[in-house]
């Protein structure tokens, strides 16, 4: 197992984002799949489990819990508040908010560790900054949750440098949590650069472009009503087309390294530094084991040179976020 440090844990170099096991992407995964899914991911090898109290409304935290509980002195678990349901008894309010508040936090950690049925998240991130609420707040509020042993470390998800380094001060952040691949190269602008002089960890989602950079390219058309990437602007009939031309060059490296595609993104992340941690999401368990498998994989200065400059900020089309989505993160925009 190729291991890498989230913080003070030591973990496999690719964990797994538990979103898709029940949110996002519109294709509904029975009970009996997730849970299915969930035991192989700890057999082949997955010891960084990622979740949120968003993911299903609660649901992934609840899948993971019932199904690894047992097993949890075996992996990092890694969870997330601030960004929820707002609920009026058992009725939604609002459906999706934004809620920095300390008392928010407080309710929302004490109801992840139920479902997740223990005693104590290993990493706890803030979901979103809710920029209603100063950061030091809310890191604050989560330093409390540290010093009560309801959570091990502190996180941070889609903020920039400035807003890590204000929180940073308040606690020590353990990881930020952001976008990043290929196709997005965000945290390369600033955020990278904040982590590593704080020696923050970064774990990278949405790794293999939103199923962009897989064997099976997204058909748009035939996604369900649900998945979220039909909002996206990558995904609009305008971009698409353009995007999905970089795909057979890319497609022609991935089959000179002797890899898939999925595993060449994996793969050059892997290498743009030791204190990056992919997280790709996946209900499939044959995804699963060949996105574990990337971490065996080389890649060559000339290969990884090629990558950059085939598929980068200047030749991918569209913003990766609706103006609205846009607004809700803390990211520094691209130039």
């Amino acid at each position: 197992m190729h291991q890498r440090q989230l913080g003070p844990f030591a973990v496999n170099a690719i964990g797994l984002g538990c979103m898709n096991i029940c949110h996002a992407y519109g294709n509904p995964v029975s009970k009996e799949q997730a849970e299915r899914f969930l035991r192989t991911a700890l057999d082949v090898g997955v010891t960084h489990f990622d979740t949120a109290a968003l993911y299903g409304f609660g649901v992934s935290e609840t899948l993971v819990g019932q199904v690894l509980g047992p097993y949890r002195q075996k992996f990092t678990l890694a969870s997330k508040c601030g960004m929820t349901v707002e609920e009026d008894g058992h009725r939604v309010k609002q459906g999706r908010v934004i809620d920095g508040r300390p008392e928010t936090l407080r309710a929302t950690c004490e109801g992840s560790l139920k479902r997740l049925k223990t005693d104590v998240i290993d990493l706890y991130y803030l979901h979103r900054w809710d920029k209603s609420v100063p950061i030091e707040e809310s890191v604050g509020a989560l330093g409390d949750l540290v010093r009560e042993g309801k959570i091990r470390t502190i996180g941070l998800s889609e903020v920039s440098a400035t807003t890590l380094r204000k929180a940073h001060k308040e606690h020590p952040i353990t990881a930020v949590q952001t976008e990043y691949s290929l196709w997005t190269r965000n945290p390369e602008i600033a955020v990278l650069a904040a982590c590593r002089e704080l020696g923050v960890s970064f774990v990278a989602f949405s790794p293999v472009a939103r199923g962009f950079l897989c064997d099976a390219v997204p058909d748009v058309a035939a996604l369900p009503e649900k998945d979220i990437r039909r909002a996206m602007p990558r995904f609009s009939a305008e971009n698409y087309p353009k995007n999905q031309a970089l795909l057979a060059p890319y497609r022609k490296i991935a089959q000179e390294v002797g890899c898939t595609p999925a595993q060449l993104a994996l793969a050059w992340l892997l290498h743009q530094g030791q204190d990056i941690l992919p997280i790709p999401g996946t209900a499939n368990e044959a995804h699963l084991v060949e996105n574990m498998a990337a971490a065996d994989i080389v890649l060559s200065k000339e290969v990884l040179d090629r990558l950059n400059n085939l598929i980068n900020q200047r030749t991918v089309s569209g913003n990766r976020y609706s103006e609205q989505s846009a607004r809700e993160v803390d990211t520094e925009p691209l130039a």
